[in-house]
């Protein structure tokens, strides 16, 4: 037997918002993450720019992190980002 007060016998208040608020947009900026074979890329050429060196690894890839994330940052405020 379902209990009266169970969320499946209550009917939805309202429909869901197919567009985000400022809240759920300010949130989704901070779980950002950029895509692997993007900062792959970038950390391969800062390698490659900086002689080719082993050992830098880590830091290379977030480098690369940090400048994908800076650049999507930025575009958001200019509102150039795609807004799905």
């Amino acid at each position: 037997m379902k209990h009266p007060n169970s969320p499946l016998t209550k009917p939805s208040a309202a429909p869901p918002n197919p567009e985000p608020s400022a809240a759920e947009l300010a949130a989704g900026a901070l779980t950002f993450v950029p895509n692997p074979d993007e900062v792959a890329r970038k950390a391969y050429f800062a390698y490659v720019n900086q002689g080719s060196r082993p050992g830098h690894e880590v830091q290379h890839w977030l480098q690369a992190e940090s400048e994908l994330i800076s650049e999507r940052n930025r575009t958001r405020t200019h509102g150039f980002h795609n807004p799905t």
